[in-house]
Parts: structure tokens; C-alpha cells; sequence
């Protein structure tokens, strides 16, 4: 509990980063990691085909815009490709999250041909990846090995309290949908700013005020992955926890 408690932090991540979204909230957001000197993560969609999201205000600057993050040393990660979601898990996805997805059931070619292309995207303009979640938490074995062979091995997605290495991937684990702060390990947001209102920005503010200590960044989050068997044993009872409530409730 003590090395835990040691090693507590809060990586802020945002979710659907693309083209079009919600640039209002976007702008303020900005301007509060400013204010604060916070360095989150942000999961941009390199070619958004998802007509929901395409229905928000467009940047044309968009990938200016980006580049600027990335001076700002704000992580850019890789969000899944088109955020078209075309097959079913059925629950049965890595994870055991359940639901639609983009890259669960795809051959392993098909799945190196979207990272591939996505990255080519990011290459175009300038921009290195190093970190890849999928939309809607849905990995099956192909999209780790397809991650490694275009030579991505960090995901923020996965079980536990603590950062830790698998299959040769580094993992940051993302656990909850809602802003909480834990009062010990390495925990992540999970941030969808187009289905937020002025109320939940507000919310946002004064959790990032409240927990502003124990805020981390990306860099920082990695220097915690912690394979020791006390932590394998945390995580593996979190996992076991946590997927066996979603199989059960979700």
C-alpha cells in the first residue's frame, strides 16, 4: 500500500480529437492546462469518417492546431483510424468490454493496413506516434501484434492500479468513464468533450483544481510500470474484478 500510495497520479486523457468536435470546450480546456501547466493525452482521430462527430464545427487548422499541442510536449496518440465501428466483440474482446468496434475480428492484415495508413497520416504532418488506444476499449490479439509490427508498443487502455508491461506492450490502465480520483495508484481519464455541456466543464475544473497535485504526464505515467509480483497480483485481482462485472452488468 505504501509503494502504492507512492506512486498515485492522474493522467488526464481525451478521447475523439479530430477535425470536427466540439472546439468550444476544446478552447477552454486549452486554455486551463495552460493556466495549470498540464500535459495531457489526446487521442486524435487521423481519418474521422464517424458521421456523428462529423456533424460538430470543423478547424481547418486542424492539424496546425495539433502540431502546436505537440510543442506544448502534450502527448498525441494514435485513436483508432476512421472511428467507424464495423464489427461485433460479443464480449469476447481482450478486455471483455463488449460492444462495436473497429478493429476486434479483422484479419491481422487488414489491422496493420489501418495503423499503417493512420500513421501515414500523422507522418504527413510532421508528428511521431508512439501510443495507440482504440475506440471503444476493443483490442483482439491481431491489434497488439499489428501494433508491433508498425512499431507502436504502448497502449493506455487495460486492468489494474499500476502501469505494467504485457506481450511486450506497455499498458497504462483506464478504468472508469467518470472524473475520480483514487487515493492511491496510477489512474487515467477517460474524456469525451463532445457530449459535455458548460456543467461538466465546470465539473472538470474543479476536479483538475482539486487534484492538481496529482496530476501527472505521459512520460511520468510510463516511468511507473511496475512488474513486480505484488503488482501483478493487484492488477490481476482488479482485472478479474472489473471484467467480470462488465460481463455480468453491461
Amino acid at each position: 500500500m505504501i509503494k502504492l500510495k507512492k506512486n498515485k497520479g492522474i493522467l488526464i486523457r481525451f478521447d475523439d480529437i479530430a477535425e470536427n468536435m466540439n472546439w468550444q470546450l476544446m478552447d477552454r480546456c486549452e486554455s486551463l492546462f495552460e493556466k495549470y501547466n498540464i500535459r495531457p493525452v489526446v487521442g486524435v482521430i487521423p481519418l474521422n469518417k464517424d458521421k456523428e462527430l462529423l456533424s460538430y464545427p470543423k478547424r481547418e487548422n486542424f492539424w496546425k492546431i495539433v502540431k502546436g499541442w505537440k510543442s506544448k510536449k502534450w502527448e498525441i496518440a494514435m485513436h483508432g483510424y476512421t472511428h467507424i465501428y464495423d464489427t461485433n466483440t460479443d464480449k469476447k474482446d481482450y478486455f471483455s468490454y463488449g460492444g462495436k468496434s473497429e478493429f476486434f475480428g479483422h484479419s491481422i492484415d487488414d489491422q496493420v493496413n489501418k495503423i499503417k495508413e493512420g500513421l501515414k497520416i500523422f507522418g504527413n504532418n510532421n508528428i511521431k506516434i508512439r501510443v495507440f488506444y482504440a475506440p471503444n476499449h476493443t483490442y483482439d490479439e491481431n491489434t497488439f501484434k499489428a501494433l508491433k509490427i508498425c512499431g507502436i508498443n504502448q497502449v493506455i487502455d487495460g486492468y489494474g492500479l499500476v502501469p505494467y508491461e504485457e506481450k511486450n506492450i506497455k499498458f497504462i490502465p483506464q478504468l472508469f468513464y467518470n472524473l475520480i480520483s483514487l487515493p492511491y495508484g496510477v489512474q487515467t481519464t477517460q474524456i469525451h468533450l463532445n457530449y459535455w455541456n458548460d456543467t461538466d466543464y465546470k465539473k472538470f475544473e474543479e476536479f483538475i483544481k482539486k487534484n492538481l497535485n496529482k496530476i501527472i504526464d505521459y512520460d511520468q505515467a510510463l516511468s511507473k510500470i511496475d512488474n513486480g509480483s505484488y503488482n501483478k497480483f493487484l492488477n490481476f485481482t482488479v482485472k478479474n474484478i472489473l471484467k467480470t462485472k462488465r460481463l455480468l452488468f453491461n
